[in-house]
């Protein structure tokens, strides 16, 4: 057999931290306040919640009793966790080639996205925002993202951040869990709720006729928790509720697994999920929510923050706040800006270590990997794997690693994973795995919830969804989406096809051990 490597957590502070800076990611204050501006206002957290208590909470406990399930037969990755948990049917380690295409393929892009918040602290720093007008700033994102042109007189300045961006990712990886990822998520995670904490206040407070704000920031506030009933009844209500729980919480992914093999066989996992789970709520609910949209509001006004959530969170975090920052004076706007996309790029980068995590421990498991070899090699493949979303963003490139891996993988992966562990593994070792070790009593119902309620949710949500994949399969799309998809099916099969040479090289050791 395949020598473990082994690597722990160094602290529960750490676990904890560390979990929930992957599940605290950009959508959080992007994603979640659009979200709840376009499905009913405060009636939009009843499904929400809802969606969190009969999805998400259970999701967790899963995700984390099979990572130390996993863990203790010496897996980290999800190919060979979800096969030690039925190794009769070789076909679950293909389906867990979805925790190891994931992470890649959401990484691809993902560390780009979290570049421009790097890009957007030195501009924020320098200045460069002060004097321009609103279309001027506006205007500055699509120039920054059309890697021909230059803002700041570096040429391809968009690649050099993304580069940078990349390079330090994989360093901290390269240092391992305690050292890098565990040391990042204790300093990363109090500076994002501090920061939060300063703009949500700085939001909530700001005054109509201060700084040239139209509004009280108050009015924000009200507007975006005003419940509209009539929206509970809409199923795209629901499923918007639903996929954001998705987003959220970094669920049907395979790094929550992989950041659990690394427990100890006696730990507590129950009120370690629910400790990062309701951390990641309070970011998102408290602090998402009284940030980008009050500050948004107190300057344009309800109208127009409205019809510019409909482009999604990017238009108003990078397009208009930096604006916006600009009324409050140079040094408060410097100030702001560091905060913001500060805050942003903690709740990138704890995401986005996370995403390595699955791909490395697959190569020192299965392939004897040493730990910074397999870092770099994950840096590596990012880099070639991103480059399409960098070149061919105005092209739709970015959306459509987006679409697939990002959107579809989650909820595909997520509805077999539930039916593997409460129907195939079955929930009396099932529920004997969330349990052992629990410093929480966990309630019984949600044994009855993950056997039927969970697959029965995940089940609605995935075939309420296949209009919108056909539609996006069939829509004519430029040739460069094409190459994009590609590329993902091409990684999907040699992942696939790795996971094959593993399990045999798995059995020949087997093999030849037996008597």
């Amino acid at each position: 057999m395949t020598l473990v490597q082994k690597d722990s957590w160094g602290s529960r502070v750490g676990l904890i931290l560390a979990m929930a800076g992957n599940a605290v990611g950009l959508g959080n204050f992007l994603r979640f306040p659009v979200q709840a501006v376009q499905n009913g206002g405060g009636a939009f957290i009843i499904p929400y919640l809802t969606c969190f208590l009969l999805m998400g909470i259970p999701l967790l406990w899963v995700e984390w009793s099979m990572g130390r399930f996993g863990g203790r037969h010496g897996h980290h990755s999800t190919p060979f966790i979800l096969h030690q948990m039925d190794p009769k049917r070789a076909l679950w380690k293909y389906i867990g080639v979805f925790g190891i295409f994931t992470n890649l393929a959401v990484a691809s892009y993902y560390c780009y996205l979290e570049s421009w918040t790097l890009s957007y602290i030195w501009h924020s720093v320098v200045g460069t925002f002060q004097g321009q007008s609103a279309e001027e700033v506006a205007a500055f994102f699509g120039n920054y993202v059309d890697v021909g042109t230059t803002t700041t007189g570096i040429p391809y300045e968009s690649i050099i951040f993304w580069l940078l961006c990349l390079a330090l990712n994989t360093w901290i990886l390269a240092r391992g869990l305690q050292g890098g990822v565990e040391k990042v998520a204790k300093i990363g995670m109090p500076l994002l709720i501090l920061f939060g904490i300063f703009l949500a206040i700085r939001g909530v407070t700001l005054k109509a006729g201060e700084h040239g704000a139209v509004y009280d920031g108050t009015l924000g506030l009200n507007f975006l928790w005003t419940p509209d009933y009539s929206s509970i009844w809409s199923g795209k209500v629901w499923l918007a509720a639903a996929g954001q729980i998705f987003f959220t919480l970094s669920v049907g992914m395979g790094s929550i697994q992989c950041y659990a093999s690394y427990v100890r066989k006696k730990d507590d996992i129950a009120l370690n999920a629910m400790s990062a789970g309701w951390m990641n709520e309070f970011v998102e609910v408290v602090l998402g929510a009284a940030i980008i949209i009050p500050i948004s509001i107190g300057y344009l006004g309800i109208e127009k923050v409205v019809e510019m959530t409909k482009t999604g969170g990017l238009g108003l975090g990078f397009r208009t706040l930096p604006y916006l920052f600009t009324q409050w004076g140079p040094a408060f706007a410097a100030v702001a800006g560091i905060c913001w996309f500060g805050l942003l790029f903690f709740a990138g980068i704890t995401s986005s270590l996370a995403m390595g995590t699955p791909v490395m421990g697959f190569l020192k498991d299965e392939f004897g990997w040493k730990h910074k070899p397999a870092a770099w090699f994950f840096g590596g493949l990012v880099l070639v794997l991103g480059l399409p979303c960098v070149i061919w963003f105005q092209e739709g490139v970015f959306d459509e690693y987006d679409y697939w891996a990002g959107t579809v993988s989650l909820v595909v992966f997520a509805l077999f994973e539930i039916i593997l562990f409460a129907w195939v593994f079955g929930m009396d070792k099932g529920w004997a795995e969330i349990t052992t070790g629990a410093d929480i009593k966990v309630p019984n119902v949600f044994r009855f919830i993950i056997k039927f309620v969970t697959p029965l949710f995940l089940g609605f949500v995935f075939f309420k969804s296949l209009p919108t994949i056909w539609d996006n399969l069939t829509k004519p799309v430029p040739w460069q989406v094409w190459v994009g998809r590609a590329i993902l099916i091409t990684l999907f099969l040699a992942i696939a096809w790795f996971v094959r040479v593993a399990y045999l090289k798995r059995k020949k050791q087997l093999d030849h051990v037996k008597p």
